[in-house]
């Protein structure tokens, strides 16, 4: 029968058994899965070793650091490698072996070779920009055209980082009065959160990505070892694909992050990143003002020759008109002259008209005087025989009728001369020129008297005479009223 141990036993046994395989301090290298410092001042890690192709843990130890020697360690570590000692590094440190009965196996680690971490954090540098360069995107956010004046600007930072409120003085102070629109999608720019608020911050941006025109990572200044976050596969990922320029300033000048890397524009510092956006603004107002200037020597060149074209315009218009006017008044003079010759024709046919007229009528009244003197004498003659025959009846009667008939025949003489005068008036009013004269007009067309609206041609010009002159002129409008 095997001999029986207590557990006790058997772990005394394993701690022997382990002080005589390691006597001394060996040489480990692990991953830090977990690390922790309690109030004591002490760090307690959990190491792990992954399979290269797998990705799997194939090995798990706890390790301490005193106190004493943690401070020693972390100071050299960080001084000489630029990164906090934090968990998802690779070490190289120098341990012994320990097996406590109570406690189990454990790695009490002396010291570290910070040189290996360094070597580890180039290749998986190395790594992941050869990942990023096999996907495609290492240069997509280069790509991306930045618009001529971003205004709209999405930062990512920490509300009270340092950087991000210079960033903002230097953006609203600038001193030529420009004006930026921004919004703070705050994140956690230092510590284990930073990767994961980050892309929490990239995914709202995402969400919203045609409100901005470009993003900026700014973290201000801070411990060179804080940047190892940036230094992110996943987060490097994002940003490359983010569909709007990325410009970082994380604070540091010496190296490049990985997110400096596939940004569209690296610049230093939040100051550097709101001068950038600055100077843009200003070429882009120095670009308008030259424009303006030379668009404002354009105009005044073509003003110039239009106003030479004008003038040459003008000019030739002015000849024109005056040729024209020429013309014209020629022409109205002639047909002025020919309405004068038509109306002087027509008046003197009038006239012409009237004096035949007159004098027949003349000729009409003196042959009836002298018939109604023919017969007055005859009429008188026979009173006079008849009066002698009948004179003894009625002598005196007849005596009477003799006195009396010769002033009814010189009342009746006077009555037709007065009728003869009245019709010599009317004659004298109505002579084409007296009529003229009392305003009245004649109007003709083509040498003929017009006297209905009927006989008008749209044609022709309008020949009106006044008793001093003539007109010509032109047919707008016919009316004929209801009346003949």
């Amino acid at each position: 029968m095997q001999e029986r141990l207590t557990l006790y036993e058997l772990n005394t046994g394993i701690r022997d058994a382990l002080q005589d395989a390691f006597p001394g301090t060996c040489w480990v290298v692990a991953e830090i899965s977990e690390l922790k410092e309690n109030r004591s001042g002490h760090c307690y890690l959990e190491l792990i070793e992954k399979d290269e192709f797998s990705d799997e843990i194939i090995a798990r130890a706890r390790a301490t650091i005193w106190s004493y020697t943690w401070r020693l360690l972390r100071s050299y570590f960080e001084t000489t490698t630029g990164q906090a000692f934090r968990h998802g590094l690779k070490v190289l440190v120098q341990a012994s072996v320990e097996f406590h009965p109570s406690y189990g196996l454990s790695l009490n680690i002396k010291d570290l070779d910070p040189t290996y971490t360094l070597g580890d954090l180039a290749m998986r540098r190395r790594e992941i920009i050869r990942r990023l360069e096999d996907t495609g995107v290492l240069n997509m956010n280069k790509e991306l055209p930045l618009p001529l004046v971003p205004q709209r600007i999405a930062v990512i930072s920490s509300a009270t980082a340092a950087g991000y409120q210079d960033f903002v003085k230097h953006l609203d102070e600038n001193p030529y009065g420009f004006r930026f629109f921004y919004e703070l999608f705050e994140a956690y720019m230092q510590g284990s959160e930073t990767v994961p608020s980050v892309l929490k911050a990239l995914d709202r941006i995402y969400g919203r990505a045609e409100e901005f025109d470009a993003v900026v990572i700014i973290r201000g200044g801070g411990a060179t070892i804080d940047l190892s976050s940036f230094d992110h596969f996943d987060l490097a990922y994002v940003v490359a694909q983010l569909p709007l320029p990325v410009i970082t300033g994380i604070g540091h000048e010496k190296d490049d992050t990985i997110i400096d890397l596939v940004a569209h524009t690296r610049l230093k510092t939040p100051t550097a990143v709101a001068g950038f956006f600055i100077s843009g603004a200003q070429r882009f107002f120095e670009m308008l003002n030259e424009k303006r200037m030379h668009l404002d020597e354009l105009v005044r060149e073509r003003l110039d020759a239009e106003q030479e074209r004008l003038i040459d315009l003008a000019t030739g218009l002015s000849d024109s008109v005056e040729k024209y006017l020429q013309g014209e008044q020629n022409r109205i003079r002639k047909a002025g002259q020919r309405l004068m010759q038509g109306v002087t024709r027509d008046t003197f046919r009038r006239r012409e008209a009237l004096s035949r007229l007159r004098f027949r009528l003349s000729q009409k009244l003196q042959g009836d005087n002298q018939v109604r003197r023919s017969v007055l004498r005859q009429m008188a003659y026979r009173l006079k025989i008849s009066s002698l025959r009948y004179l003894g009846k009625s002598e005196s009667r007849l005596a009477g009728y003799g006195e009396t008939l010769p002033k009814l025949a010189l009342l009746r003489l006077s009555h037709s001369s007065g009728k003869i005068k009245d019709l010599e008036e009317k004659l004298r009013l109505l002579d084409p020129q007296q009529v003229l004269k009392r305003g009245y007009t004649l109007t003709s067309q083509n040498g003929k008297i017009i006297a209905s609206v009927a006989d008008l041609r749209d044609d022709l010009n309008l020949e009106t005479r006044f008793a001093d002159g003539c007109a010509i002129s032109k047919i707008t409008k016919k009316e004929k009223y209801g009346n003949d």
